[in-house]
């Protein structure tokens, strides 16, 4: 009987969540960012490992808020870690374990988790050795702690060896040729807010979002039309640029990225749109795909 089942991958802001799924994929499929809660939605990447099915759900990172949009992103993440057979819970190597501490309180349904020591590449050996011991007061909540390194010394095996231990036996619940369960206009959407938050700065990424319009496959290539969303008259001319130059370099990168995951021409078609207020408003973020229940 093989075994499959439904992993989350949860830390904070920036622990390297989706850095961690295209690495185990093999594939960019989720939008990485140095900058902190870029990910908004949760999204499965499925990974075969021998004759086991794995699929693992990234999430926004977990973290305290005021702000609608980012509610509904701590909301995502929470049930995600609910409905879920295993948790990888992603602890960079430099921080205090308070979040880790502060993730236990969030993990309400005390499902079981793996904690993987992320960024190890940036530190030496013997603090690696310090921060586990350091987690060893813990050693009753982790099924196992496991120190990563995406850059040399960590194999997939190491990982996902672990991780099909906790799963149940179960068929498979997709066909083992896909790679993802979401459409590829949503991560063509993603593509492109990845590119926004690689080309203009400080907070005017977060107060964006994308609306695929069209996504046409023609015989030699996708045409793919879509909206950049906006909170005011004033980013909508950063967004563009002076001579047009930001959108341009925003369309380049994104029409980059989408042509390497398709192995496609693309023509990518941008547009910006001035919706005030979009991040602080219920009927807003609806519009948008964010349904904010709280």
């Amino acid at each position: 009987m093989t075994k499959c089942g439904y992993v989350s991958v949860v830390g904070r802001p920036n622990a390297g969540k989706s850095s961690l799924l295209n690495w185990l994929v093999g594939e960019k499929l989720t939008m990485v960012s140095h900058k902190a809660n870029a990910t908004r939605k949760r999204a499965n990447i499925i990974v075969m490992h021998e004759d086991d099915q794995i699929i693992f759900v990234d999430t926004p990172g977990l973290h305290e808020t005021e702000k609608l949009l980012n509610q509904f992103m701590l909301d995502e993440a929470l049930k995600a870690m609910g409905d879920c057979d295993l948790i990888l819970f992603l602890a960079p190597v430099t921080d205090k374990v308070t979040h880790y501490e502060s993730f236990l309180e969030k993990n309400k349904k005390n499902v079981k988790h793996i904690l993987l020591l992320t960024k190890i590449d940036n530190v030496s050996n013997k603090e690696v050795l310090e921060k586990m011991k350091e987690y060893e007061q813990f050693s009753d909540k982790y099924e196992s702690i496991i120190p990563v390194s995406i850059k040399k010394a960590t194999t997939h095996a190491d990982i996902l060896d672990d991780v099909v231990r906790h799963l149940p036996e179960h068929p498979y619940l997709f066909d083992p040729e896909i790679m993802t369960t979401e459409h590829m206009r949503d991560i063509f959407k993603e593509f492109i807010r990845e590119s926004i938050f690689e080309n203009i700065s400080d907070e005017i990424p977060y107060e964006t979002d994308v609306i695929i319009e069209r996504v046409q496959e023609k015989e030699d290539l996708d045409v793919v039309k879509a909206t950049i969303v906006v909170q005011k008259s004033t980013q909508k001319g950063m967004i563009i640029g002076k001579g047009a130059t930001a959108i341009k370099r925003i369309g380049k990168d994104a029409r980059i990225k989408i042509e390497k995951l398709t192995g496609r021409k693309c023509f990518l078609e941008l547009f910006v749109s001035v919706k005030k207020g979009w991040t602080k408003d219920k009927k807003g973020l609806k519009e948008l795909g964010y349904d904010v229940t709280l």
